[in-house]
């Protein structure tokens, strides 16, 4: 006798949070004129003059075929505007940021 278990089907009503939550969250997903626009926002406890830092990680071929990556420090930015639950705008503070880098909150 087989017993069913229960499976979660994606709906469209969750995908979208599906990939903010897995996909997208912490990355810069725009630059418009200079502009950063992050995925993180409200929902993630962004707040206006937060500051973060900027990785960016590039995958280097490694041994047997496997791959290892590198994280390199590429800039800093502060939060000017919350968007949303989902998203924020922020200015440079130095360095140059590109879309698809990651942001990361400062831990001071």
């Amino acid at each position: 006798m087989m017993l069913a278990s229960p499976i979660a089907i994606p709906t469209a009503a969750n995908a979208a949070g599906m990939g903010h939550s897995f996909f997208m969250r912490g990355s810069v997903v725009d630059m418009t004129n200079g502009t950063p626009t992050i995925c993180i926002g409200k929902a993630d406890g962004a707040k206006v003059g937060q500051t973060l830092d900027v990785v960016r990680v590039t995958s280097l071929p490694g041994a047997k075929g496997g791959t290892s990556f590198r994280r390199d420090d590429v800039s800093q930015i502060r939060i000017n505007a919350v968007v949303d639950d989902d998203f924020a705008t922020a200015t440079v503070i130095k360095g140059k940021v590109a879309e698809n880098d990651i942001v990361e909150l400062r831990k001071d």
